[in-house]
């Protein structure tokens, strides 16, 4: 799992490429959680997620704890680009009733 963070603006962007999984999420947890303390006071962060191969239900509650820690920070959170399988679990799971997809 890689991930890159871009600032555009007022907004953070965090894409996510590879498997969003129990082998992964440790790693990406770190590496999301330092680019939104280095970028703390920014209206929102959107996820993109068009780089996702695959993810369970360690992967919604590493996004489920982005979104906790980012309302620490008055942070808006987004999710954008879920392909099919990833759109599906997320729907289910009702984490777009938390963190809206655009």
């Amino acid at each position: 799992m890689q991930l890159k963070g871009n600032r555009r603006g007022d907004e953070l962007y965090l894409y996510l490429l590879g498997e969003l999984d129990e082998h992964s999420v440790p790693q990406v947890r770190g590496e999301a959680d330092r680019l939104i303390e280095e970028n703390a006071g920014l209206s929102r962060a959107i996820f993109n997620l068009a780089g996702v191969k695959f993810m369970d239900s360690t992967g919604i509650g590493f996004l489920i704890g982005r979104y906790k820690k980012l309302q620490k920070y008055g942070m808006g959170m987004y999710l954008e680009n879920p392909n099919f399988g990833a759109d599906k679990i997320l729907e289910l799971s009702g984490v777009y009733s938390l963190i809206p997809k655009l």
